[in-house]
């Protein structure tokens, strides 16, 4: 049996071979039959390339080393795309190789039509009922009434709901528009590459097949392509292949994918295909665009809306109901219960249209317009202000800021570094930009100064590069630049330091280790020199000897390691950032390819200067006057940040700094007590910037933001309420983990973007106010007439032009009002703290009373106060409740501006489209008053009922600038809203200090 078994067993695994060697064979014959297809074009061949636009991509896509072998490997390449290694496409040939090998850009989904929008908007149920009434109406009313009479009621309600789907498709339209520029923008990435033999920085979007591209840590492949050269690089390619495992690219793998993250390392790249050719732009085809979610303030608005729709639901059957059983009591009391006319059935239809037209009016659907277009509008103005805002609930959610957590480098400083002193041979020196290269000479011997400008153009990421108009030009990070251009200054050259000696192997910079290392190949010489710069105390930990000013090394006392302390702490108290540089000589043997990490002999200490940007003192005192703590979290020495810190007005008297390392290893308990402390965290990792985040925000309830511009600050970005990368320092991984994007790494430009999500929650809060009012008397006024006289002094038309005013052009006023500054005297607005506060409560429900007590007296004793009389004082009355009406909700809106201040007219000629809409409400509604009275059933007024309206509705003004004066409590602390801003000032900068 077991032999039987045993046998079928061989008999399997061989039939499995003969399969697996049956499809190997049949693989093969169709590699070969499609590299004969591949036959060059015309196009292709006139230009003078070698290689198919379908071909190259496919060996990238397919990771065909075979195919890549057969054509001489990447020079191979190089050659049939007619571009150099070294020196890059040629800039007259992008043109013709974006014709041939097309442009790097994705097929987008065709942009919506305007009349996409108003075909949405035409589906709204409730109009949609309405146009039906219309439809109806007008029918009967010409069988009753006969023609043109007839119609007017029904045309007058369908170019009503006309009017208002054409202004919200319109408004929606123009949304989508500045949306889709800015998607644009944010999609836009600058990409380093090599042309003309010149290194320099392009946009994504005009990358083309043949750039030599440069890659390191942070960046996203920008196109597919194969590695020319690199070290120790290594991507994620979870995004193409959901694996989170790390892909090594070396010689055996050469494959890069567009898309893909650089975890680590660096390197140069050939691109072989872009757009629509690569891997990602074939996945973006299979993708629908999808809508941004929904931000938490429109969610919150959303429960608001639909308990407000409910709201009006039972006050339409209500009033429908009401109407409908005074109608069967009057027929009743004449007898006429059994008679039905047409003109009978218009009159219930107009019953339900009313009700109907409550409902349209009692739906709030301004709400949501409201917020998306303060966001938009909030966007476009940082887009000025140079931020650039990925994710719509980032403005509104940083109105909330408790606290930021702020990088120093670049951010509260210029990030224009340039060495300001040096020690060497125990010896300090400042540098002066003017010195020339003999600056170090006289006190140094002519071997420390080789070694010394060997150790900074060797071990370095960053390139020295001749520009077109001749100008020496450094492509690098700020503190890689300001040591090469020290570097120059003494004389060095860059590309003769790199022709003289191969380099062997690189450790990048990084934030874990603090430190960069390099392993080159010394000319004529059997040994290997591995040089290491960094952060002072790890160098400097890592070294056992010293170089003296004769250029011997000689071993490093504890007395001199302190010394050297010392002058580390002084440098850093100066607020000079401090690295040390330091080698070590290795004999060749078969491990001499790996980098040391001890027995190192210390070249020289560089103090760095990076000036405090202008104006980040007063930024950091407006976020202490409203309420937002600022933590520097930074990499540099306690001593310099504490002095950074100190100058910007962050770390004070009573303030907590503290390393990183301590910071990890507090307890749980210790943290809870020195985090509200907490000012300046020097020396910290990644890691220990994410603990204090996600402290801050599970433990003390903050809305925190924070800063970032490394590959490792991706976990603390994502995890912040509202992450903002740096758009110049920032690499491509931070800026996709994060929600703003801060264009110009200025601090001044996060406190714009707190200013203006503070402005958003604002505007949003002052809509509502505005439209609850407007809510409470439209279906109040109809309710109260329709049960004690049978009608509705607003009809249909009218309700529509209301719902109008309130929700599209009131949206577009107070919605889109800039900020001021008194914006930023107020304390952050919690987590879950209610949208409607009790000041807008006491402004609605005080307004509201006046204007129904105004409205129902004009409605049951306007004629005699009027003094009207004739078979026309009904229809005058009932316009002239109608525009008083109108003219209260002008005059509400202009109080709505601000909740608290009694002078609503501050600023007013500083937002043009507050004046633009306040203006169309005023000249549409005499429009129809005075010429569309035959779909408006209104009728002219005289210039004394015109003024009477002006005069209640400024009345009005008068009434809500009363309210104001009523103090109303606004926290849970007990502050009130006697302050102009609605809450008590805060103490500003100094005071907390």
């Amino acid at each position: 049996m077991k032999s039987t078994f045993r046998a079928m067993l061989i008999r399997f695994e061989e039939k499995i071979r003969i399969a697996v060697y049956v499809k190997k064979a049949a693989l093969h014959f169709i590699e070969a039959a499609n590299r004969v297809e591949h036959k060059l074009s015309d196009n292709v061949r006139q230009t003078g390339f070698g290689i198919e636009p379908d071909e190259l991509a496919a060996i990238v896509r397919s990771q065909d080393n075979k195919t890549l072998e057969s054509h001489g490997g990447v020079e191979g390449l190089a050659r049939e795309i007619s571009v150099s290694l070294n020196d890059g496409v040629v800039s007259s040939d992008i043109s013709i190789r974006q014709n041939i090998y097309g442009s790097n850009r994705y097929a987008e989904k065709p942009a919506r039509s305007l009349w996409m929008f108003v075909w949405d908007a035409l589906h709204d149920l409730t109009l949609i009922i309405l146009m039906a009434c219309a439809v109806v109406s007008i029918g009967v009313g010409i069988a009753t009434e006969g023609w043109p009479n007839g119609m007017y009621d029904g045309v007058g309600i369908v170019l009503c709901i006309l009017l208002v789907v054409m202004v919200t498709a319109i408004s929606d339209y123009r949304q989508s528009l500045q949306f889709k520029v800015l998607d644009k923008e944010k999609k836009n990435v600058i990409v380093q590459v090599t042309r003309e033999g010149i290194r320099q920085k392009v946009s994504i979007f005009d990358l083309v097949v043949g750039d030599v591209v440069h890659l390191s840590i942070g960046d996203v492949v920008p196109a597919d392509g194969i590695l020319i050269s690199g070290h120790s690089l290594s991507v994620d390619e979870s995004s193409l292949s959901g694996e989170s495992e790390p892909v090594d690219i070396n010689v055996k793998k050469p494959f890069l994918l567009s898309g893909t993250k650089v975890q680590d390392g660096s390197g140069k790249m050939l691109v072989t295909a872009v757009g629509m050719r690569t891997e990602w732009g074939k996945l973006m085809v299979t993708l629908s665009e999808v809508g941004e979610d929904e931000t938490p303030l429109q969610v919150k608005l959303n429960g608001v809306a639909t308990i407000i729709g409910k709201i009006g639901l039972a006050f339409a059957v209500l009033t429908f109901l009401v109407l409908v059983a005074r109608f069967l009591v009057t027929k009743a009391n004449h007898h006429e219960i059994t008679k039905w006319s047409s003109r009978d059935a218009l009159e219930l239809l107009n019953f339900f249209a009313i009700a109907v037209t409550i409902i349209v009016v009692a739906v709030p659907e301004g709400l949501p317009l409201a917020v998306t277009l303060s966001l938009a509008f909030a966007m476009k103005k940082l887009m000025k202000d140079r931020a650039l805002v990925r994710h719509l609930s980032a403005c509104e959610t940083m109105g909330s800021a408790c606290c930021i957590c702020t990088d120093k480098t670049g951010t509260l400083t210029t990030n224009h570094m340039v060495v300001d002193k040096i020690w060497i041979c125990e010896k300090t020196k400042s540098i002066k930009t003017d010195d020339d290269k003999d600056l170090l000479m006289p006190s140094i011997s002519e071997g420390v100064h080789g070694i010394l400008l060997q150790s900074i153009f060797q071990n370095t990421g960053s390139e020295v590069t001749k520009g077109k108009d001749g100008k020496t030009n450094i492509l690098g990070t700020p503190t890689e630049t300001a040591i090469l251009e020290f570097g120059l200054l003494m004389g060095g050259d860059f590309k003769t330091h790199h022709i003289e000696s191969e380099i062997v192997k690189v450790e990048p910079f990084n934030s874990e280790k603090k430190k960069m290392s390099v392993l080159v190949s010394l000319p004529d010489s059997s040994r290997v020199r591995a040089f290491c710069k960094g952060a002072s105390e790890i160098v400097l930990e890592m070294c056992d000897n010293i170089l003296t000013s004769d250029g011997k090394a000689v071993p490093l006392s504890e007395n001199q390691r302190q010394k050297i302390t010392d002058v580390i702490n002084g440098f850093a108290c100066e607020a000079l950032r401090t690295l040390c540089l330091a080698f070590k000589d290795i004999e060749k043997t078969s491990d001499a390819d790996s980098i040391p990490d001890s027995n190192y002999t210390l070249i020289a200490v560089v103090g760095i200067k990076d000036p405090v940007r202008p104006g980040v003192k007063e930024a950091v005192r407006t976020c202490l006057a409203a309420g937002i703590t600022v933590r520097m979290v930074t990499g540099d020495n306690i001593n310099t940040a504490k002095a950074i810190a100190k100058e910007c007005g962050i770390l004070t008297d009573t303030g907590l700094a503290i390393e990183g390392p301590d910071f990890r290893n507090k307890s749980s308990q210790e943290l809870e007590e020195i985090i509200p402390r907490l000012q300046v965290m020097a020396r910290s990792s990644p890691l220990d910037k994410h603990k204090l985040v996600t402290q801050l925000r599970n433990v003390f309830k903050e809305v925190v933001a924070v800063t970032g511009d490394g590959t490792n600050d991706a976990p603390a970005l994502s995890e912040a309420d509202i992450g903002l990368a740096m758009g110049i320092a920032g690499t491509e991984v931070a800026k996709e983990s994060a929600d703003v994007i801060v264009m110009d790494d200025n601090f001044k430009t996060i406190v714009n973007v707190a200013r203006w999500g503070r402005a958003v929650y604002i505007n949003i809060q002052k809509f509502v106010q505005f439209q609850l009012t407007v809510n409470v008397v439209a279906l109040m006024i109809n309710f109260i007439c329709a049960c004690i006289s049978g009608n509705a002094p607003l009809t249909t038309v009218q309700l529509l032009w209301v719902n109008l005013i309130m929700d599209t052009l009131g949206a577009l006023a107070l919605a889109t009002e800039p900020p001021h500054d008194g914006l930023m005297k107020r304390p952050p607005i919690g987590r879950n703290v209610s949208i409607i506060t009790k000041t807008m409560w006491r402004n609605i429900i005080g307004q509201s009373i006046y204007q129904i007590i105004v409205l129902v007296i004009l409605q049951f004793d306007g004629k005699h106060l009027l003094k009207l009389s004739g078979s026309d004082a009904t229809k005058i009355l009932n316009t002239f409740i109608f525009n008083t009406f109108v003219i209260c909700q002008v005059f509400n809106e202009i109080n709505s501006r601000d909740m608290e201040k009694i002078n609503v007219f501050k600023g007013i000629f500083s937002s043009w489209i507050f004046l633009a809409v306040m203006i169309s409400t005023v000249v549409f509604q005499i429009v129809i008053v005075e010429f569309l009275g035959t779909f408006a059933n209104t009728v002219p007024l005289s210039w004394e009922l015109w003024l009477a309206s002006v005069l209640i509705g400024a009345a009005s003004l008068v009434i809500a600038v009363i309210l104001k004066c009523i103090p109303v409590e606004t926290n849970k602390d007990g502050n009130t809203a006697k302050h102009h801003d609605g809450y008590e000032p805060l103490p500003s900068g100094p005071d907390l200090a």
